[in-house]
């Protein structure tokens, strides 16, 4: 299938099979995120891949027992950073610069910008702006898992401040953002599986200045 034809396929699967996705169409996935655009190119994020049947189990009642938690084959949990760090910034810019065979100073000046804007704002006005940036790889993370016709079901459902205690995200400055989960639809017992897709029709939903 084509791209429109692939997000005209998807849909938020709310009961899964339990099958499992082939490991070359979750490396696929990820692969897709890793690719993902991010202001800065920072990717201020985190990915935990998860098909551990116990730690799905009690990641279950966090998100407020939501079935596809366990149905699923994995279970894809977005965490960004807490906050920029100097840190943080200049290991990132350390790494793109070796991997572009550029000099660490190559990017001094907007480096440098870049830390006194964001180590100027607060840790929430941070987070806020992380928290973005991992939805942008969520949305590249569907869209791949439509490509490779795998169901995927997007959750912000759940206590955020319990599933990062459980994860021990706060010892490594990270905090969940969204749970994607990764299965087969089990259409004979998923009711939104056979309804209509609804989307908001073109004519509301574009403006156009020509």
């Amino acid at each position: 299938m084509d791209l429109i034809e692939s997000l005209q396929w998807r849909y938020a699967t709310k009961k899964m099979t339990g099958e499992k996705v082939p490991q070359d169409k979750i490396d696929y996935i990820l692969e897709a995120i890793r690719l993902s655009p991010s202001s800065s190119g920072l990717q201020p994020y985190e990915i935990l891949v998860i098909t551990n049947e116990e730690l799905k189990e009690k990641i279950k009642p966090i998100a407020y027992g939501q079935g596809q938690i366990t149905d699923a084959s994995h279970i894809l949990v977005f965490a960004a950073w807490d906050k920029y760090t100097v840190e943080r910034i200049n290991t990132s810019f350390a790494r793109s610069n070796a991997e572009r065979g550029l000099p660490d100073s190559a990017t001094d000046a907007y480096r440098t910008r870049l830390i006194g804007l964001m180590t100027n704002q607060t840790p929430e006005q941070n987070f806020a702006h992380t928290a973005k940036q991992s939805a942008i790889a969520l949305g590249i993370a569907m869209v791949a898992a439509a490509d490779q016709q795998v169901d995927a079901t997007p959750m912000e459902g759940f206590d955020a401040l319990a599933l990062d205690e459980l994860l021990g995200l706060a010892s490594k400055g990270l905090k969940s953002t969204a749970i994607l989960t990764l299965g087969y639809r089990d259409e004979a017992n998923d009711w939104l599986a056979k309804l209509k897709k609804v989307r908001t029709p073109k004519e509301l939903l574009y403006t156009h200045f020509n």
